[in-house]
């Protein structure tokens, strides 16, 4: 198959899920494509052209690593290609990280619709992405009994109010946002509370949640394919979050570090509550963020981790994604045009 992922720019990209999934699309003999977000061009009388680049098929990439460099080294190839040609887009940048490239925020979603109208899957489905772009609202729409109590907001009278009936504890961050950037918990030992709710709403829409104690364990990543979990040879694709000695954020970005989980009682609970509007909505690909019995974030854009599987002892899983996808790229051309891509995307 032919199979492009966008990302947020190729020369930035780094070794991450994508480049893992990337890899595994290459070494299953795959024409494997990645482009960025400003790379798509669109003229009224033809189909939309991609500048993308690729790695000739002959190219020995054993690792994530090797295929990373290849995709940013001599061996790259550029080439403009005619986007109806694919079988596969696979949406995977990260709006949040286009810090002063506004415009990109939304590009890869809004081409992937046209795209998808072209009759190419795409993945995950676009006008899903584009319902739960801002990943902490679509959070709000699942069960009340599987969240953490919260307010989404701009006005700082509220955002006091909550944090008084919190008795004083509180998680503040920004509506649009990831990586534990400007994520700040607040208590009654806290005396800069103005300035840093009045920085947050300078920025946007402000949500509140209620502070869970189980956080200083760490949350736990669990990772789920057309709704369930993923497994592999009786291995789960789940991975607690360690925060580092004094920060409660457990991102890997922050300097968290891996460590192994079971799917508990409590977790399975939030994947059966959860699965079902995600199957309904088209989401292939999605990452729930856990602490014991709550779900505490939400991520359909570009959930990861799965580059730290290694560090705990997992299988990859990257062969189980790609083979996800070689199959609904094969129901799609048996069943030609009677499948719409929703249906598809969450399709086993």
């Amino acid at each position: 198959m032919k199979i492009c992922f966008v990302l947020n720019d190729i020369e930035t990209e780094k070794n991450g899920t994508s480049v893992a999934l990337m890899c595994m699309a290459h070494q299953r003999g795959h024409e494997v494509y990645a482009m960025g977000v400003g790379d798509f061009n669109f003229h009224h009388d033809s189909p939309i052209s991609i500048n993308a680049t690729t790695v000739p098929k002959n190219t020995k990439t054993k690792s994530p690593a090797k295929f990373l460099e290849a995709l940013q080294g001599s061996k790259a190839r550029k080439k403009q290609l005619d986007s109806t040609k694919l079988d596969v887009l696979f949406i995977r940048n990260n709006p949040t990280e286009e810090v002063g490239r506004e415009w990109a925020e939304q590009a890869g979603v809004a081409f992937g619709r046209m795209i998808q109208q072209q009759d190419v899957l795409v993945l995950n489905d676009a006008y899903a992405l584009s319902h739960a772009f801002i990943d902490k609202l679509y959070f709000e729409e699942l069960p009340q009994e599987i969240k953490p109590d919260s307010i989404i907001t701009r006005d700082k009278d509220q955002l006091l109010d909550f944090w008084e009936k919190q008795n004083k504890k509180m998680v503040l961050k920004p509506l649009e946002g990831s990586g534990g950037q400007d994520v700040y918990l607040i208590d009654k030992h806290e005396k800069n509370v103005n300035q840093i709710i009045e920085h947050l709403i300078s920025q946007g829409y402000v949500i509140a949640q209620e502070f869970l104690p189980a956080v200083k364990d760490g949350d736990v990543r669990v990772l789920l394919l057309n709704g369930k979990v993923m497994e592999k040879d009786g291995e789960k694709a789940i991975i607690r979050r360690v925060a580092g000695e004094g920060e409660f954020r457990s991102n890997f970005a922050l300097g968290a570090t891996a460590d192994s989980s079971d799917l508990t009682p409590e977790m399975q609970r939030i994947v059966d509550l959860t699965a079902p509007k995600l199957i309904r909505d088209g989401l292939f690909f999605v990452g729930l963020d856990i602490v014991k019995d709550k779900l505490i974030e939400i991520n359909v854009l570009s959930p990861g981790g799965m580059e730290h599987f290694k560090d705990i002892g997992l299988p990859p899983f990257t062969d189980y994604v790609i083979e996800a996808i070689e199959r609904k790229v094969e129901y799609k051309n048996t069943y030609k045009g009677q499948l719409s891509n929703r249906t598809l995307a969450t399709m086993e």
